[in-house]
């Protein structure tokens, strides 16, 4: 195999998984069930195997990639629509503790130790079992932990303290010196009220800003290029 064929090969090798992982979905991107990782981890050995193993064509190795999208997409599918197959191919979440006590059953079917939890639960800013009201072993090996009552931090909601209504999120409005219009639509903002905001801020220019968000309450948060830092 040539150099060039190489080259070749990974070019469209690269724009194939692009296409597929971005058909796949998000799901698959970030690995949220064992499945998804599985289903990565064979894309990036089968993408490998195209791209230096001259033994199979690049017809071959295209088209396995296409079928194996394929049939996770209809796994995928089929598991938006039946219960049993999402436990099937996900699993289902398994509860570790409970008020405080370690079920060592639940441990031993999910092959794990009490220094596995240990870990787990300082992971999470925990440091005994004793404060946790439940944890549960989600689908993709994470741990959720609910603390016990007392040990939960207070809310607005708790102290009876006034709540502001969150009408947006922080949304960036320009990044290196140009503005992102697609936002100023979104958040139903004017090129002209920014600017009006960046003169009040002391800016005169869009080059003088690397990065300008829209803050919860409608206030600009501004970051100059070489900030003078004291």
């Amino acid at each position: 195999m040539t150099y060039g064929e190489i080259l070749f090969r990974t070019a469209i090798s690269f724009v194939t998984l692009l296409i597929l992982t971005r058909l796949l979905g998000k799901k698959q991107v970030g690995h949220l069930t064992f499945f998804n990782y599985v289903t990565g981890i064979t894309f990036g050995s089968t993408t490998a195997e195209i791209i230096v193993n001259n033994h199979i064509t690049l017809l071959q190795g295209i088209s396995s990639l296409v079928l194996w999208s394929f049939m996770a997409f209809i796994i995928a599918l089929t598991g938006l629509r039946s219960v049993r197959t999402r436990e099937i191919l996900d699993g289902q979440p398994t509860i570790l503790i409970k008020q405080g006590k370690i079920l060592e059953s639940a441990l031993a079917k999910q092959h794990l130790n009490i220094d596995d939890l240990s870990m787990l639960l300082r992971n999470k800013d925990v440091f005994s079992p004793e404060d946790v009201e439940f944890a549960i072993l989600e689908p993709d090996g994470q741990l959720s932990v609910l603390k016990k009552e007392e040990l939960l931090p207070a809310t607005k909601k708790d102290i009876h303290a006034s709540v502001t209504p969150v009408h947006r999120i922080p949304t960036e409005l320009v990044v290196d010196g140009k503005i992102v219009e697609k936002n100023l639509i979104k958040i139903d903002v004017s090129a002209v009220w920014l600017n009006q905001q960046l003169k009040k801020a002391g800016i005169h220019s869009l080059d003088q800003v690397f990065y300008a968000e829209i803050q919860l309450d409608g206030t600009l948060y501004i970051d100059k290029y070489q900030d003078s830092i004291s």
